[in-house]
């Protein structure tokens, strides 16, 4: 089966490898990237994306300009000691891609138009873009989506940007509420699973030797940059996480993560902003049916590694 894929992402190394992946995977046929600001500004963000694309001869896939900023206005953090300067570790993309065709966020609408009840969103970054869709085109402006597959929050583990939240809830609390409340047939993917999703050093040098692909330049000084911040932040990690791939390999590989049904809020406002809450107790409060979610608690962490392996080192890369 092969999933028709809109992405929302922010590259960033591991949203990066989480667009070589979905390139990839003869399971996903990506049919645009949302790119907006988060592990690196708007403008770079999307630079990225064409690189990446460029890379990949698949400069078909349409770039969709995503936000700028959170709906609070507030002045955006980056992180250049986990993602680099301009996103890509030490790499710098090339000043010669030329004619790249940037679509505003109206094209969202005419790509789910045109997939009908068979188009995947997976959301790989904040989740700006999509609140923004409900916000100005109501609340079914994507029910023609089948389903949203998303990267964010953290249940019952400590946060990777405060004690208690996860990146890309904390960064924009009021958008991510708003698409967990509005948006339907959520599966998410958060941190208890996307932490221990790593991906060793040792393998990284193998798919550097060996993957036929494009992307192969890329894997290993990406990916170093990566590791050595994850390193001084977690003494002794065995490997770097790729949160960004996890929503993708779950789609494509349906045994992968487990799920519970839950309903998700996010705190909007306060020390505990960004927070994921869920009634986790065994009889929790009863909710109305459209409003439960798909929580990923576990997962296959070995099927996650070898099947990272297999799609990097696929030579069939510029599907269409």
């Amino acid at each position: 089966m092969t999933y028709n894929v809109l992405m929302f992402a922010d590259p960033g190394i591991d949203d990066s490898f989480a667009i070589m992946y979905a390139l990839l995977n003869p399971k996903i046929n990506l049919v645009g990237i949302v790119s907006g600001y988060g592990n690196t500004p708007k403008e770079q963000s999307i630079r990225n994306t064409a690189y990446l694309l460029n890379l990949g001869g698949r400069e078909d896939i349409p770039i969709i300009a995503g936000a700028a900023g959170p709906l609070s206005g507030e002045l955006v953090r980056y992180y250049p000691e986990i993602h680099g300067q301009e996103g890509l570790g030490p790499i710098k993309p090339p000043d010669n891609i030329q004619n790249v065709k940037v679509y505003d966020i109206n094209k969202i609408l005419e790509i789910v138009a045109q997939y009908k009840n068979n188009i995947i969103i997976v959301s790989v970054g904040r989740l700006t873009e999509l609140a923004l869709l409900f916000i100005l085109y109501g609340n079914q402006a994507l029910k023609d989506v089948s389903a949203f597959y998303i990267m964010g929050g953290a249940f019952l583990v400590p946060g990777n940007i405060s004690a208690e939240a996860e990146a890309n809830f904390f960064v924009d609390p009021i958008a991510s509420n708003t698409v967990m409340e509005k948006a339907h047939n959520i599966y998410l993917h958060p941190l208890n699973i996307t932490n221990k999703a790593l991906i060793s050093p040792e393998v990284i040098q193998f798919l550097g030797e060996n993957s036929p692909t494009p992307f192969r330049p890329l894997i290993v000084p990406a990916f170093d940059y990566y590791y050595k911040a994850y390193q001084k932040n977690i003494p002794g990690i065995k490997g770097a996480p790729l949160h960004d791939v996890v929503p993708l390999m779950a789609l494509t590989e349906p045994d992968l993560v487990k799920y519970i049904p839950r309903r998700v809020r996010v705190e909007e406002f306060g020390t505990a902003k960004g927070k994921s809450i869920a009634d986790f107790r065994p009889r929790p409060d009863k909710e109305p049916p459209e409003s439960i979610d798909n929580i990923g608690m576990d997962a296959d962490f070995q099927k996650f590694t070898v099947n990272f392996m297999e799609i990097f080192l696929k030579g069939d890369f510029n599907k269409r």
